[in-house]
C-alpha cells in the first residue's frame, strides 16, 4: 500500500489578538451562588434560558449576553 502527500493550498490569515475563539460567542444570567460552585467544583449550571453548562469565563463589561436570558431578567425585574 502506497502512501501519499497532499498539500494543502489554503492558509489561515487569522490574527491572534488575543481572545479565545472556543469561549462562549455569549453570556448567560445565572445564579450568582452557583457560578463560584461551578468554577471551582466544575459542576453544571442552569441559566435562565434553560442553558445547561458548567461556567469557564465570566462576562466582562460590555460582553454579549443571551438574548432570552436578557430577556427573561428584564421581566423578572418588574
Amino acid at each position: 500500500m502506497d502512501t501519499q502527500t497532499i498539500e494543502r493550498t489554503e492558509t489561515d490569515e487569522r490574527v491572534d489578538d488575543g481572545t479565545d475563539d472556543d469561549g462562549p460567542k455569549v453570556f448567560h444570567y445565572v445564579k450568582k451562588d452557583k457560578i463560584v460552585q461551578s468554577a471551582v467544583e466544575g459542576t453544571h449550571v442552569v441559566a435562565l434560558c434553560g442553558e445547561v453548562f458548567p461556567v469557564t469565563k465570566s462576562a466582562k463589561p460590555g460582553s454579549p449576553v443571551c438574548p432570552d436570558c436578557q430577556r427573561i431578567y428584564q421581566s423578572l425585574k418588574k
